[in-house]
Order: C-alpha cells, then structure tokens, then sequence
C-alpha cells in the first residue's frame, strides 16, 4: 500500500494517507465512524457489507488482489513441504494472525482444520491482531514458524505456499468510503496497468 500511495503521489500529486490494522478492526472503526475515505480489505465479506450499509460505496466494491498464504520459517532450516515442520515438537510457538479478526488467520484456520491439526497445534499458536503482528512474532523470535502472507516474504525463498484448495480464496476487496474526488482517483489508479504491476510485484495475484 505504500509503494501504491507512492506511486500514486507521484503520478498526480495527490497525497495519500495509510492507517493500517486487522480487517475486522478496520471495519469496526468504519463502522463507528472513523473518517476513512477508502477501505481496502483482506477479505471481501467487509466491503460486502459495507456497501449495503453507506450510501457512498454504493456500486464502488472491486476486488484488488487475491492473497495467497504462506507457512514461513525465519531460520531458513526446516523442510516446509506439506507442512510437515508444523509437528516438530521442538517448534514451541507457531504465529497465527487472529483469525477472527484477519482473513489470513481464518484461511490458516481452514487449512489445519482441513489437515486435522487445528486442535493439536493449540497449545502452540501464537495470535497476532493481524498478519503485520504475526510476521512480526517470528522476526523477533517469538515463534518458530508463523502463518503470513507470501507478500510479506517476498525476499525470502523458505517458505510453503499453501495450496489454494486447502483453504477459501482470500479475495480482497475495496471499497470507496465518500464522494472525495481524491478516493476515486485512487481507487482508479490502484485498477490501472501501473497500480496493478505494482501489486503483483508484491507476490499477490489479480484479476
């Protein structure tokens, strides 16, 4: 988003602003009024109901990217495939972002569900408010393993992409929040060849 916001300022002088947290955070403070101009989701359930819900985004929800999540090990030491390092017992804390709160949390979810290891692992996970934090636990060392997105490890080549029939496709979804001229153009901008190059690039997918 800031390479996006960058770009975007560079192209038309216009500035913009991000504030960034889980989507289900987000989505309450929009809710509770937060004078957000646009929103852009990690799912597509939010902006869904927000376009019922204000008269602005009325007819402006269009899905951006298509997230694909990852299993990561910092130490670059563990063999990924299928997941398998998740029953190392040596591995005392797995990062998961809340999956109440973040679409990528609740697609980690679905997936250990699916592999019948969503109880097992309890003890183990460690819930960050959103994938940001979840990244985060493990940087510092505070888990082992950690739940994120493949556009977080863009620099890094140790990690699993987890299949995409193993869990919901994470669409993510924006939505114009007022009638600001500077929303759309943004809007606008981040759909153009340019903006989605530039998404892309971060190891998401578009449509």
């Amino acid at each position: 988003m800031q390479a996006l916001a960058a770009a975007f300022t560079d192209s038309t002088g216009q500035r913009v602003t991000v504030s960034t947290g889980s989507t289900g955070r987000l989505y309450a403070q929009i809710r509770n009024g937060a004078p957000f101009d646009v929103f852009f989701s990690a799912d597509s359930e939010r902006p869904e109901l927000l376009e019922a819900e204000l008269p602005a985004a009325d007819g402006t929800r269009f899905t951006y990217a298509t997230g694909r999540l990852v299993l990561w090990d910092p130490s670059s030491t563990r063999d990924l495939f299928l997941g398998s390092a998740l029953r190392d017992k040596d591995i005392r804390h797995i990062s998961i972002a809340n999956p109440d709160l973040a679409p990528y949390g609740a697609a980690a979810r679905e997936m250990l569900e699916g592999l019948g290891l969503w109880d097992e692992l309890q003890e183990r996970l460690v819930r960050g408010e959103n994938i940001a934090q979840a990244y985060q636990f493990a940087v510092t060392g505070h888990a082992g393993l950690a739940f994120v997105a493949r556009s977080q490890v863009s620099d890094s080549d140790h990690f699993w992409l987890i299949p995409d029939t193993l869990h919901t496709a994470i669409a993510q979804q924006a939505i114009s929040l007022s009638v600001a001229p500077t929303a759309g153009d943004f809007l606008d901008f981040v759909r153009s060849d340019v903006g989605t190059r530039i998404i892309r690039s971060f190891g998401y997918e578009t449509p």
